[in-house]
């Protein structure tokens, strides 16, 4: 399935990782690619991807897989070794990997040599779901996720599920999570499968992207309804940088967004009933345990979360499902709370 976005297409098939290079040529002329990966990926698939792009000199660049590589200091080192490779303004960058390759390249294609084209070949369920659709690409800092980054749209995002069959476990459940989120915020038809199975048909996959994408050409910048993807990870992203990153993505997010639904229900916004079917959901796929986290431990900080504007924080609730809400100005307490 070929799905439009902007000025680039999401390209969704099985099997599609052998027809990478006819792909590939259809949005670039040149003969030459700057493949940023990471080293677990670089050993399972190097010699699989020289034969899948025989057409075209493969230069790799790689990094260490895990979030700490979506920093300054690899993005600066990515950044000099391209320019060792001697890369041209003409050439092309292509991303493939989980959501941390696909961030940092992506920041590193709109900034080197003031930007280069690049491609997202996601290889994680998350990166297929989430992070390679929209454009949003970015690094950490200490202060928190994605506080330096830019909008920087792909040539083209080339999706084969069939990566997925070699993912680990904990990898395809930390993917999970956003798929739930898309389908809390979006298309309940994806819970309702989810209830019943622990693994996602392509059509999920399908689904699961087209919540994001039509959300992302409603707003493509994030000045109001792109705002509703964020469900779950303002306190997911604080879950983060409390445990210093050991914890994976998807399960802070999927903790994020049951600290969300419940302060809704404390507020008045969100049905008890959603809460416990999505704790419930949650628990089955072992995506969080009990005791869950609380909110009290982690908002110390949010202080410096990128969604907060001049007047304070965007949070998303949830009125009900397909119902998010935007609520500004929201004041969170360790011990209390205030609208």
């Amino acid at each position: 399935m070929n799905l439009k976005v902007d000025n680039y297409e999401i390209i969704i098939k099985e099997n599609l990782f052998f027809d990478f290079d006819n792909q590939i040529k259809k949005v670039y002329t040149g003969d030459k690619l700057f493949i940023v990966t990471d080293d677990n990926l670089f050993k399972v698939y190097e010699e699989k991807l020289k034969n899948a792009l025989h057409s075209f000199k493969l230069e790799f660049v790689v990094i260490p897989s895990g979030e700490n590589s979506k920093s300054m200091k690899i993005y600066e080192k990515v950044v000099s070794e391209l320019i060792r490779k001697h890369i041209r303004r003409n050439q092309m960058i292509v991303a493939f990997g989980g959501g941390v390759v696909g961030d940092l390249a992506g920041f590193v294609a709109g900034t080197v040599l003031r930007g280069v084209p690049f491609i997202q070949i996601p290889t994680s369920l998350l990166a297929m779901v989430d992070s390679s659709i929209g454009g949003k690409v970015g690094i950490d800092l200490p202060e928190g996720k994605n506080l330096v980054g830019l909008f920087n749209n792909p040539k083209v995002v080339l999706i084969d599920p069939n990566l997925l069959q070699t993912l680990p476990v904990d990898e395809y459940r930390n993917g999970l999570a956003e798929v739930i989120k898309a389908g809390i915020i979006g298309d309940y038809s994806i819970l309702e499968y989810l209830k019943k199975h622990d693994k996602l048909t392509i059509n999920e996959i399908i689904k699961s992207i087209e919540v994001k994408r039509k959300i992302v050409l409603k707003d493509p910048f994030e000045k109001n309804e792109r705002m509703y993807l964020n469900f779950g990870h303002t306190f997911g992203h604080a879950i983060e940088r409390h445990f210093d990153y050991a914890i994976k993505h998807g399960i802070a997010v999927a903790y994020g967004m049951l600290i969300a639904l419940d302060e809704g229900v404390k507020r008045g916004i969100t049905k008890k009933e959603l809460y416990e079917e999505i704790k419930a959901l949650l628990l089955r796929l072992k995506l969080v345990k009990e005791p869950l986290l609380v909110m009290k431990d982690f908002v110390s900080y949010i202080a410096s979360d990128k969604k907060q504007l001049s007047d304070g924080l965007r949070f998303v609730f949830m009125s009900d499902y397909e119902k998010p809400e935007i609520h500004k100005g929201v004041i969170f307490d360790a011990w209390n709370y205030t609208k």
